[in-house]
Order: structure tokens, then C-alpha cells, then sequence
């Protein structure tokens, strides 16, 4: 077979010691995800086993691991907190048939593994993969190494972010932290806990900018339309934007703007919810409604600073972003239930929607967060007021009309919200709104709410269903139900009397969650 030719080129590194070799295995542990390969090339006792220890022990988080060389069994297998990894060293392979009787090929599925000899057995390597050659650098020093990275495929981008994370790190003062993964959210940003020697503690922030995806109309992407940030320069402006007002945003103490890295303050993760399935705790919920309260009673700019010398506008959450949001519904949860509607029932589906909008689009715009819900509030029990609340997600923030966030946080998709919560909390709301403003107009505000908290529904089905038909995380359908239920409570406004009848007629349930 010939080798897949790279997507990147070579990135050498000198490691001049041990220390510099187990800071390498630290990167390249937080760089994997399972179904990666590495393959570790070089002579004999270059270091290949050396550093898939390094890597092994890292992401066990136990440097006295027993970590033998499988040169013997050819395949050693690790249960790790994050995934499964499989080091493999195939040095003793003289027919690749040998590897088929093994079962290493299925092996290979979901889980992360480690090919030390990869040029044993080329046809099992995949074209996505990421190659660490070592050799010795005898004039560097006696323990010093040579390694070189090459990202294949669509490791390459990968490949090329592990050395300019850790420059970053080292000007930002970080590069000896202890550095610990720890839950994202369904996108491609990776975070990890970093605590320096110090004790100091922050968040890092690992956001590659969002390929734009290909035109799908008036030559424009999915996230261009829906206005879906592509960097980090959103975050890092509403981040200080919301801090100026007052608010928990987290403060950034270190910003590479141009390869997505930040080094942000750790607000924590005591939750706005209570309980196993959580539940909504409703002083916490006051509060995240005071925060919009306060927030909505601002004028607020369009155009906010990132540095001296950038600015970013928020763009304008128009129809063309309300709709496209809306069409999930059509190419992904009624596919997903063999309930793909006629093209004429499309276009009074369209039609409905339109109109049901056009009051959402005149209403006065302010910052609408998009995600301003249970997973991204935390809560600061030793702050007061409006402080408690903590800030995070925020970076598709668009100017919108300022029932959205409310019915975002109301109807929450990953956690129920009783509705004699909701009303009380709408309530809490519209009062305090009217009282600032008294042309505050609570009927119209309920219908602005209403249809937003129908469009939000409709668009989460469909990423719903998107994630799980696409992207391989069925973990999100369970959610369905209870977005459903939220749909048909919205539905209920008379405003929107023809949208529940084209609902009634096209759109079944959703199946029950699987187990």
C-alpha cells in the first residue's frame, strides 16, 4: 500500500530530557479522542515505549503504573477514565495475518490506540492518523530526542495545534500545570482544568476555528447563516462585555486570538439544578432571571472591542437565521421518523413560520446569549445578586429580541421545568420589566415568548436528531420527549393556532428514549 500522504507538514521538536519527554506525552494525551491512531516510529531505543508510558500513565493519572512492553503479547489494552487504549507493538509481526488472528483490526474500533513498528503491518493503518517519529540527538545532549509530528488525513490540523498550544502555555506562564480534561459540550471545543504549582487555577480554552461547512444556500454555509461564531473573538468580547455590566462572565487572563486558545477564570461547577434527574432549584432560576432582567433593562452596543485593534459585531438574529434553524425539523427529526412531508406542506410550514415571526423581528434588540440555559449557569453561592449566576456559552450571542434567552432558560431541553415554574418565573420577569418601563406590554411579550419558545423547540429536535444520525450521539435523543412536551406547551398560544395544526398533522411524537 502506499503511504497516505500527509495533510500537514513535519513539526520537529528537540526534547532535551525526561521532563521535556513526559511534557510531550501530556500534550499528546490531551489531543486524543477515541478512534485516534498514533503510530510511533523510530529505531530501536529511540524511545517509542518510553514515551507510550509517558502517555498511558498520564491519562491514568498514575505515574507507577505497570506499564510493560507488549513486544511479547504484541497488544495490551488499558480501561482508562477516558476511553479504552490499545498499545500495540508489532516488532515481532513478520506476517500481518498474524494480526488478523489476533482480532487487533476490531481492536482498533472506538478506541484510542498506540502502534509502536507501524511499518509492519501498513494496510491496517488508517489515513487518519497522527505519526510520532524519535531518533537521538546525540549533540542536544545524552538523554535528548528528535521527534517529528505528522498529522495524515484530518489529523493534520490536530497534529499542528499540540506544538503551538504548548508555546502558548509557556508565554502564558502555565506550561508546568497540572492539566486535567474535563467535560465539553456537543461542539468541537476541548477544555481542560489547569492548576500551576502555585495553586493557582484556570480553564483552558481550546477552540479551533469552525470550518465554514459547504454552501447550502445563496452560497453561504449552515453556520454562516445561522451566524455561528467561528473563532474566539465572540467569547472573548461578550466575556468582557457582560463583566463591564456586572455580570459572572469569566475573566480572560491570556488570549491567543488567532489559534483559538484562552486561559480563562474557573467559575466552578456547582449547577443551577438539584437532585437525580436533576431538577430546576428555584432560587437559582430567580436569580438567572434577575440576571436578564438586568441585562434587558441595558441599551446595548452592537459592536463590542476584542483587542486595541479588533472589534466584533454581533449580527442581527434575522429571518434567514430563524428559519434555517427551523428547517432542522425538516431534514433531520421527520426523516429520522419516516415522516418527511410533501414539498407543498413545506412551503405552508415556511409560510406559518414567516408570519409568526414577523412580530418577533420588529421587536427592539438587545444581546441574546443563544444558550442561556442549565448546562452553561453556575452557580456562586459566595457572590451576591445577580453575581451568583456565572456565565459561560455565549459566544453565538446575536442582537435579537429579548424573550428568546428567557424562553431558552424557561424551557430548558436537558432538564424539566415544571410550568407553574415557568409562569411564575415569566411573571417575575414581565413585573420587573414593567416596572422599569411602564409601557412594558406583558400581552405582547407573552406572544414574543411563545413563538420563540416554539422556534427554539422546533431547532433543538432537529439538532437532536442531528446529532445522532450524523455526528454518532444518540446520548441526546432521550432529551426528545421533553422537548416535545415544551413544543405543544408554546403551541398552545393563539397566535400560533396555525402553526399547532400544521404540528397536529405532520409531526408525530418522538419515539420513547432507548435504554
Amino acid at each position: 500500500m502506499e503511504p497516505t500522504p500527509p495533510g500537514s507538514h513535519p513539526l520537529t521538536l528537540t526534547l532535551e530530557d525526561e521532563q521535556a519527554t513526559k511534557k510531550l506525552a501530556a500534550d499528546l494525551a490531551e489531543a486524543l479522542e477515541p478512534g485516534d491512531v498514533v503510530t510511533l516510529s523510530g529505531d530501536l531505543g529511540a524511545g517509542k515505549t518510553t514515551l507510550a508510558r509517558a502517555i498511558i500513565r498520564y491519562l491514568a493519572r498514575d505515574d507507577a503504573l505497570d506499564v510493560p512492553s507488549p513486544t511479547f503479547t504484541l497488544v495490551q489494552s488499558y480501561d482508562l477514565p477516558r476511553f479504552t487504549l490499545v498499545h500495540a507493538d508489532l516488532y515481532r509481526v513478520s506476517d500481518p495475518d498474524e494480526l488478523l488472528e489476533l482480532g487487533v483490526e476490531d481492536m482498533l474500533a472506538g478506541n484510542v490506540v498506540l502502534i509502536e513498528w507501524p511499518d509492519r503491518a501498513p494496510d491496517l493503518l488508517p489515513d487518519d492518523r497522527l505519526d510520532v517519529s524519535i531518533s537521538l540527538a546525540p549533540k542536544s545532549g545524552e538523554e535528548a530526542r528528535t521527534v517529528r509530528l505528522t498529522g495524515f488525513g484530518a489529523f493534520a490540523t490536530r497534529a499542528e495545534r499540540i506544538p503551538k498550544l504548548r508555546r502558548f502555555l509557556e508565554g502564558a506562564g502555565w506550561a508546568d500545570a497540572a492539566r486535567e480534561r474535563i467535560n465539553g459540550d456537543a461542539s468541537s471545543r476541548a477544555y481542560e482544568r489547569l492548576t500551576h504549582p502555585d495553586g493557582r487555577v484556570v480553564l483552558l480554552m481550546n477552540a479551533p476555528r469552525r470550518p465554514d461547512g459547504p454552501p447550502i444556500r445563496y452560497g453561504r454555509s449552515y453556520s454562516a447563516i445561522a451566524h455561528l461564531a467561528e473563532d474566539v473573538k465572540p467569547f472573548v468580547a461578550l466575556a468582557n462585555g457582560l463583566r463591564d455590566l456586572g455580570l459572572s462572565a469569566p475573566a480572560i487572563h491570556a488570549a491567543d486570538i488567532e489559534n483559538g486558545f484562552l486561559l480563562v477564570e474557573d467559575l466552578g461547577s456547582e449547577p443551577v439544578v438539584e437532585g437525580d434527574p436533576p431538577d430546576p432549584e428555584p432560587e437559582c432560576y430567580r436569580a438567572a432571571v434577575d440576571v436578564l432582567v438586568t441585562l434587558h433593562g441595558h441599551t446595548l452596543p452592537s459592536e463590542l472591542p476584542v483587542t486595541p485593534y479588533i472589534v466584533h459585531r454581533l449580527p442581527s438574529y434575522d429571518i434567514s437565521a430563524f428559519l434555517i434553524e427551523i428547517e432542522l425539523l425538516l431534514e433531520w427529526y421527520l426523516p429520522r421518523l419516516a415522516a418527511v412531508p410533501t414539498m407543498p406542506a413545506r412551503q405552508v410550514f415556511l409560510s406559518c413560520w414567516r408570519e409568526a415571526l414577523a412580530p418577533v423581528l420588529a421587536e427592539p434588540q438587545t444581546w441574546v446569549l443563544r444558550d442561556y440555559h442549565s448546562p452553561n449557569l453556575i452557580w456562586l453561592p459566595e457572590r451576591r445578586g445577580i453575581a451568583k449566576v456565572g456565565l459561560i456559552d455565549f459566544q453565538d450571542a446575536v442582537m435579537g429580541p429579548a424573550a428568546y434567552d428567557l424562553a431558552s432558560l424557561l424551557q430548558d431541553a436537558r432538564v424539566t421545568v415544571p410550568e407553574d415554574l415557568e409562569l411564575e418565573l415569566i411573571g417575575r420577569y414581565a413585573r420587573a420589566r414593567r416596572k422599569v418601563d411602564p409601557s412594558f406590554d406583558v400581552g405582547r411579550f407573552a406572544q414574543i415568548y411563545a413563538t420563540l419558545a416554539a422556534q427554539r423547540a422546533t431547532k433543538i429536535l432537529g439538532i437532536f436528531a442531528r446529532l445522532d444520525m450524523r455526528d454518532g450521539k444518540p446520548q441526546y435523543l432521550r432529551h426528545m420527549p421533553r422537548v416535545a412536551t415544551y413544543l405543544q406547551r408554546a403551541l398552545a398560544h393563539p397566535a400560533l393556532a396555525p402553526l399547532k395544526a400544521w404540528y397536529a398533522a405532520y409531526v408525530p411524537p418522538p419515539p420513547a428514549p432507548r435504554d
